[in-house]
């Protein structure tokens, strides 16, 4: 008999029909406010987990998967967390856990925080510190020009200020 005519059980579901979320090969560097942030989503998965293995519904079932397929992730990437306090990078310079204001041609500016891969939201000025941009200010100072490598062609942006706000999440100017 076909398989496609068994019906099967409950038990069959195994979270590896689920494909896992992908780990970043690059480190997971961290703010105070980013590992903060993955031990909170972790809770919250948690909670969320044992309100849905109480349910006894198809779509419950398939959201219990999904929830323990995301706390697999949200664990190793808090296993893999290597928090890095803004207040001891070099003041003088783009490093991690920098906020940083960029000139583009035509003087327009844009104010960036460089955090971890799961802290970043570009509509809020976080940017992950492995993006294109991130990479090009890395180590660059006031008043260098750094080489920005976007899809849409490269540009020239000018940095203007760094500052180290440890916590503070950064807005466009």
């Amino acid at each position: 008999m076909s398989r496609a005519f068994v019906k099967e059980g409950d038990d069959d579901l195994s979270a590896g029909e689920l494909p896992e979320r992908p780990l970043s090969d690059h480190p997971n560097y961290v703010t105070p406010r980013g590992l903060e942030l993955l031990q909170a989503r972790l809770r919250e998965l948690q909670e969320s987990r044992d309100r849905l293995a109480a349910e006894d519904e198809a779509m419950a079932r398939q959201k219990l998967l999904e929830v323990k397929r995301d706390i697999r992730y949200y664990k190793a990437q808090l296993e893999r967390a290597k928090m890095v306090d803004p207040a001891g990078q070099p003041q003088d310079e783009v490093r991690f856990g920098a906020t940083v204001t960029i000139r583009e041609e035509g003087a327009k500016q844009h104010t960036f925080h460089l955090v971890g891969d799961d802290e970043a939201d570009v509509a809020a000025g976080l940017i992950s510190w492995a993006s294109p941009l991130a990479k090009a200010m890395i180590g660059a100072k006031v008043g260098d020009i750094v080489m920005w490598q976007r899809p849409a062609g490269p540009v020239e942006v000018e940095i203007v200020a760094i500052r180290y706000d440890a916590g503070q999440s950064a807005r466009r100017a």
